[in-house]
């Protein structure tokens, strides 16, 4: 329980987790207790008498897929199945880190989850349960447990299951979407190329629940400081589809402090873009907000 209070905390302060956050581990009763593994994805701590911690390393681009979950857990998440697969430490079912997976099985111990949602950088899924350990297969079942609950137990029935994954789609989805806009765009915002990613949002041209043209793709995303956002989902900025900023009148038109001067100094300004021309906002997406700036305006 202290380890699952240590890391929730430190996901409300950083989102996602890198091994700068996992390293330290946390203090127990004056002693240090490691999170994670940095060389394997199931840890036991020597302290503790069943498994602490499990882990799925989000590839980076063109390097080796090591473990069948690496590939498949996100489409399990994304296409809403009551479990998801979790593949063992190499082939043998009877070695210490697959057996620490059948002993929390067995007796139903709660685990912290780590999921990579970009290389390097983790989601904390607690709690979450083994809830099946084949050793023919290789591979073991997840199910996720309702965050904050209070006492810790697995979801009894589908209709449980299905809600805690539905929570879990939910997270991946908005973390999954910001990693990869931040990624886009070197972890800068868009338009004054602020560095600081806990001032960053990854914000839809087009809102995602638009069917047609809300999907949740780099092409439909900026990365914008969190008052640029605001400006931007409250039509005060706009971006034209040639990538030029506009400043509305009510922004212009106002005299108060250097902020505000701040952001009408944008009226024509161009926009920063990502290195990947693949990357770069989808201009129709612009066109149609554009055009709603101008509505709102």
């Amino acid at each position: 329980m202290a380890a699952f209070d240590h890391v929730q905390r430190l996901s409300e302060a950083h989102g996602h987790l890198t091994r700068v956050e996992l390293g330290p581990g946390f203090i127990f009763e004056g002693e240090r207790i490691p999170l994670v593994n940095p060389q394997r994805g199931i840890f036991k701590p020597r302290q503790m008498r069943y498994l602490l911690s499990i882990r799925t390393v989000f590839p980076r681009p063109g390097g080796r897929i090591w473990y069948d979950d690496q590939r498949q857990v996100h489409r399990q998440i994304f296409d809403g199945e009551e479990t998801v697969d979790y593949a063992f430490m190499g082939k043998d079912p009877e070695a210490a880190d697959n057996r620490w997976l059948k002993e929390a099985w067995e007796n139903q111990v709660p685990v912290i989850y780590f999921l990579g949602v970009s290389p390097g950088r983790y989601q904390s899924v607690i709690p979450t349960y083994i809830s099946g350990w084949d050793g023919f297969a290789l591979k073991s079942t997840l199910t996720f447990g309702i965050p904050y609950q209070e006492g810790l137990t697995a979801p009894g029935n589908a209709t449980e299951r299905r809600y805690a994954l539905r929570m879990v789609k939910e997270r991946l989805h908005q973390a999954t979407f910001r990693e990869a806009v931040l990624y886009a765009y070197g972890r800068r915002c868009a338009i004054t190329g602020l560095p600081e990613t806990q001032l960053l949002d990854a914000a839809h041209i087009i809102a995602d629940g638009d069917e047609a043209l809300g999907q949740p793709v780099v092409p439909n995303g900026l990365a914008l400081s969190k008052i640029h956002h605001a400006a931007f989902d409250a039509h005060l900025i706009g971006i034209d589809p040639d990538y030029r900023l506009h400043v509305s009148d009510r922004l212009l038109d106002q005299e108060d402090g250097p902020m505000l001067k701040a952001l009408k100094q944008l009226n024509g300004s161009e926009l920063h873009l990502p290195s990947r021309s693949r990357d770069y906002p989808d201009r129709d997406r612009l066109d149609r907000r554009f055009e709603v700036f101008r509505a709102a305006g």
